[in-house]
């Protein structure tokens, strides 16, 4: 039996890993998306985005017919879902208006480190001294890439992206509770999405501005893939906790690097493709960590029996 269980915990954690590393693709489609739409607000950026996503999740829910309440002890947690996911959305695409998409990209993907300390002080999460040293080499990886960008942009847009980092990291942290409470992944991407939209609604109403066709179509294919995003990550987060696998996430960095080059011609330099090294290493160094005392533990379990 502790072996089965033990391999049940292997695949929910795989699973966890492509999900998650499926909406960091999702996610930086969506940034690249967010600046072909052009000169268009932040906020109403973001109201477009959330109301496909808020479309998506109602459809599933309606589909399977998903009652919309939820237990009383999981609001507070999903009230803070909402709001520091709002913030985080607002800052990440003040950033990618106002920075380069990696660099954008790059100060979002912060998001993982914060889970990891969020999950500790809210979750109470054990965090090993291993893990903390592949997330912080990491974490140091993500400033060798955002250092150079900082030489030619304001602070000011660079600091709002950190900002949306930090609202990243505790709305992630919010979902694996909520996930580990029983609430259903559209659920939170409903209600995450929807309020999100009705956040903004006021600025909507009172400074609207007229977009083309061509913007309209960029900003509702921003919502799809942001709408994928949302599910993978929900989804990738009920699997396993974030100190487990939020370091995936920083494969968003290569995805954000390769789109930016194709799409605008952006050329990482050199301090940036040392970042990435020391992003993709530990990663991998991380993966094979959690393999092997995963193995380990199969190990003692079969020697328990």
């Amino acid at each position: 039996m502790e072996e089965k269980v033990s391999g049940l915990g292997q695949d929910k954690y795989m699973q966890g890993v492509v999900m998650i590393v499926l909406s960091a693709f999702c996610f930086a489609c969506m940034n690249v998306m967010v600046r072909l739409a052009g000169d268009i607000p932040s906020i109403q950026k973001s109201f477009f985005r959330n109301l496909v996503a808020a479309g998506f999740a109602g459809g599933i829910i309606w589909r399977k017919h998903v009652p919309l309440q939820v237990k009383k002890e999981a609001r507070l947690s999903l009230a803070a879902r909402c709001v520091f996911g709002t913030i985080g959305i607002l800052c990440n695409f003040y950033a990618v208006d106002h920075l380069l998409v990696a660099d954008a990209s790059i100060l979002n993907k912060l998001s993982p480190f914060f889970a990891i300390i969020f999950s500790y002080f809210l979750l109470r999460e054990r965090i090993t001294f291993f893990q903390a040293v592949c997330v912080g080499t990491a974490f140091a990886g993500c400033l060798f890439v955002v250092k150079p960008g900082f030489q030619n942009t304001a602070l000011i847009p660079a600091m709002i992206g950190v900002c949306g980092g930090v609202g990243a990291g505790i709305a992630y942290t919010m979902v694996r509770k909520l996930g580990s409470m029983g609430i259903k992944g559209p659920i939170i991407v409903f209600y995450f999405s929807l309020s999100s939209c009705l956040i903004v609604v006021p600025w909507i109403v009172f400074h609207f501005v007229s977009m083309s066709l061509r913007q309209l179509f960029f900003l509702l294919l921003a919502g799809v893939f942001a709408a994928g995003g949302q599910f993978a990550i929900t989804v990738a987060y009920t699997y396993a906790s974030a100190r487990k696998i939020s370091i995936y996430d920083y494969s968003q960095i290569i995805f954000a690097t390769v789109l930016g080059y194709v799409m605008f011609g952006e050329v990482p330099d050199g301090y940036s493709f040392v970042g990435y090294t020391l992003i993709v290493a530990a990663s991998l160094v991380m993966f094979l960590y959690n393999c092997r005392a995963k193995k380990a533990g199969n190990e003692r379990s079969g020697e328990n029996i």
